[in-house]
């Protein structure tokens, strides 16, 4: 049986030692002091190891199941979902006026990740929930918020965002949903949507679906979009719940993971709903909520990196297997533990790296969305947009990889299901395609954000690599060579590569379009590189003034000593992809790719 240790000295020491969180001039973070969040995290971490953590086999192995129209949740579920609900977790950063403790969204990423890594598919559901309780707010009338949020913030009523139809998905301009005015200013909702996360459920008594769909006149494509609210019971002028609409869950999709979540095909049967903003603007709202889930989803692959390293981990000390070849390590036993060999290490120092470096990536993305939402800090939201795909595309990537090393780890064991990383590896796959595939991510990257405002972000982005540099080189000749110099290079390959789409791309789209993903690889491996130049330099501050905790903070170099070294100069090989151009990737027709089946 898998365990899960919630990792808050890490979390402590990237808040308060390297962004420094207290200090920032952001509404909220002025009482995010030491003492505050250990507070925090360290209750919501006994919630998931003592209470969320037992429930991931159960929930893969139970999995959701469909009862006359009514998706039970695994054993164990809807009591978890209480716990939550009853601390207010659910609460964390959401609107006071509507029942929400008003905290930083930054404070509730650091719970979200311990949730994710404990039981993603549970926390799936208040996940989604609160991303549409996001939308709402943000552009529902005073009268839907009145009506829906409190009860949203409580999760006594879900939410959940319904896009894709069983004929599109990422081209949203071709969905066929309905939606028909009706003689009381609400809409009559007609159409089939499927992969609809948390659709249906028991845990929670009305659930408030998020619907795009079309209006009678709707231009074509996704300028004719709107968004609507679709409740699973309408609710009345009091409050209270009234009759169901017409709408219901079809099936239930059988998945390679996440089974503790119900993945829905919903039905809706003229069901009543009530427009959200303006007419044919749904997509400006549910990119909401669909911004927000990108950068969840990132986390969601680091998470499950996190907890598969430390099975992999606890692994490698106890496995027995070989000696040493410098010498024997554990005399008094039949063999050393597999941690002494050099392969192993290597496997689990590049989980190691990886998990610590995106989760301070994610920490410095979520203050960034604080400053823009909290402070106005319109550069921050610019910064922000830019990083939401790589986020969500290069963490995920590397997460799904990283739940494969702890797996290989295991050797056989790690085939197996006794011991847990094989669900690790199931469930982490599925954050590479929801919420907009990794592909998509890169070409919204390269084709979108790069010349968003006039290339303003990216720009920025350089220019804050290069002041870090000149700041903070001149004063360790070790920490120079060791990290300043690695992160200069990467920077460079990173500015060569958006020169070569700037001079290649418009006269053959094909030419950056075919180094897109790579260039998402590049831009993502430079921002952890960054994160472990700022962590390094945190932990050389802390060795120097005299630390308590010598061990941790050496770690944390040596750490970030192995990023730099085997991991980012990978940039200069995604760059001579990228530089390579599109035409190898375009050089066969569509029927010579089959031309070797004869």
């Amino acid at each position: 049986m898998p365990t899960y240790t919630p990792p808050i000295k890490d979390m402590q020491f990237i808040l308060h030692d390297v962004l420094h969180v207290s200090g920032m001039e952001v509404p909220g973070y002025e009482e995010l002091d030491r003492d505050f969040t250990a507070a925090v995290l360290e209750e919501a971490g006994k919630i998931a190891s003592d209470v969320l953590a037992p429930l991931n086999v159960v929930g893969d192995r139970q999995g959701c199941r469909l009862e006359n129209g009514v998706v039970r949740t695994p054993d164990g579920f809807k009591d978890a979902f209480d716990t939550l609900r009853e601390g207010g977790w659910t609460a964390l950063d959401c609107d006071p006026e509507y029942g929400g403790q008003g905290l930083p969204y930054l404070v509730s990423t650091a719970v979200g990740e311990m949730f994710s890594s404990a039981n993603m598919a549970f926390n799936m559901y208040p996940g989604l929930t609160h991303g549409a309780y996001n939308t709402i707010h943000a552009h529902g009338s005073d009268a839907q918020k009145r009506t829906y949020l409190p009860k949203m913030v409580t999760c006594e009523w879900g939410g959940t965002m319904n896009l894709t139809e069983p004929h599109c998905g990422t081209d949203l301009g071709l969905i066929r949903t309905k939606a028909v005015p009706a003689e009381d200013g609400s809409y009559r909702i007609s159409g089939q949507k499927i992969w609809i996360s948390a659709g249906e459920h028991d845990m929670c008594e009305n659930i408030i679906h998020l619907v795009l769909a079309k209006l009678p006149d709707a231009p074509e494509g996704t300028k004719g979009i709107s968004l609507f609210i679709v409740p699973k019971f309408l609710v009345n002028e009091d409050g209270s719940l009234g009759a169901r609409n017409a709408l219901s869950c079809g099936g239930l999709e059988e998945k390679m993971g996440i089974h503790g979540n119900a993945t829905c095909v919903m039905n809706y049967d003229g069901a009543t709903g009530y427009l959200v903003g303006e007419p044919n603007k749904g997509m400006r709202a549910m990119f909401t909520m669909m911004n927000e889930a990108r950068l969840g989803v990132g986390l969601q692959g680091y998470a499950q990196g996190e907890v598969a390293y430390q099975n992999a981990l606890g692994f490698a000390l106890d496995r027995l297997q070989g000696r040493d070849v410098t010498g024997t390590k554990a005399p008094d036993k039949p063999a050393d533990p597999i941690i002494v060999h050099p392969d192993v290490r290597r496997n689990l120092m590049d989980q190691k790296a990886f998990v610590e470096g995106a989760r301070a990536f994610t920490f410095w993305g979520a203050s960034l969305l604080d400053a823009g939402h909290r402070a106005g800090d319109a550069q921050a939201e610019q910064m922000v947009s830019l990083m939401t795909p790589v986020i969500k595309g290069f963490l995920t990537d590397k997460g799904f990889e990283t739940t494969v090393l702890a797996q290989q780890t295991l050797g056989g064991s790690g085939f197996t299901r006794e011991w847990g990383l094989e669900q690790f590896v199931r469930d982490a796959r599925i954050t590479m395609i929801y919420e907009g595939t990794n592909g998509i991510q890169a070409l919204d990257l390269v084709g979108r954000k790069l010349a968003q405002n006039g290339g303003k972000a990216i720009m920025a982005f350089f220019e804050m690599i290069k002041g870090y540099i000149k700041d903070t080189a001149g004063q360790d000749a070790d920490f120079d060579a060791q990290f300043l110099e690695p992160l200069k290079a990467a920077s460079k390959d990173l500015q060569a590569a958006g020169m070569y789409f700037m001079q290649n791309g418009m006269k053959n789209p094909n030419n950056a379009l075919s180094g897109s993903y790579d260039f998402m690889h590049l831009f993502g491996h430079v921002c952890l590189g960054l994160m472990w130049a700022r962590m390094a330099r945190a932990a050389k501050a802390a060795l120097a003034a005299g630390t308590t905790d010598t061990a941790f903070h050496e770690t944390k170099v040596a750490t970030g000593r192995h990023y730099m070294t085997r991991h980012l100069p990978l940039t200069r090989t995604h760059l001579a992809r990228i530089e390579a151009g599109g035409d190898t990737v375009m050089a066969l027709a569509p029927d010579q790719f089959a031309s070797a089946a004869g």
